[in-house]
């Protein structure tokens, strides 16, 4: 574990009208949750689409023809590469959020909408930095670690059955 405040560079993009959905600050303060005793430096952009760019995404780069609530993007950069202006290592990646599909599952499973963006922007940023929930034990060490860092923000366990 890491000590420290994280040096954090997030960058939010809205593919869709932001009514409704979190500010940038929201989304900043779940990434420093996920990332907190665990890296100290991290740039990452974050996405919102609507489902057709979700499903694009989703198709092309999973081969699913959904779209999904969230896609995790790690950064993967050959030794030497040289960076753009302004972008500065450790790149963590991107993460895109399909808000129609983040909204249909809040009202689903009775969550309030925050809450569950919270989540999947935990999720996703986990993702980003190796976790994943390919079998049981790897799923349960996740979505504990999930639990673990929503607690700390005031947000209710997102697995609990409504």
């Amino acid at each position: 574990m890491t000590k420290g405040p994280v040096r954090l560079d997030v960058s939010v993009g809205y593919a869709l009208p932001r009514a409704g959905l979190p500010a940038s600050v929201s989304f900043r303060k779940w990434v420093a949750a996920a990332l907190a005793g665990r890296i100290l430096e991290a740039d990452l952009a974050i996405r919102l689409v609507d489902t057709k760019e979700g499903r694009a995404l989703n198709r092309h780069y999973r081969g699913m023809d959904y779209a999904t609530n969230v896609l995790s993007f790690p950064a993967e950069l050959d030794e030497g590469i040289k960076l753009p202006p302004g972008v500065r290592m450790p790149l963590l990646g991107d993460l895109v959020l399909c808000a129609p599909v983040i909204a249909r599952e809040a009202r689903e499973q009775d969550k309030p909408l925050a809450a569950h963006y919270a989540h999947l922007t935990v999720h996703g940023t986990l993702h980003l930095l190796g976790w994943d929930h390919g079998d049981d034990v790897e799923a349960e060490a996740m979505e504990q670690l999930e639990r673990d860092i929503l607690a700390g923000l005031g947000i209710d366990d997102p697995y609990r059955a409504a």
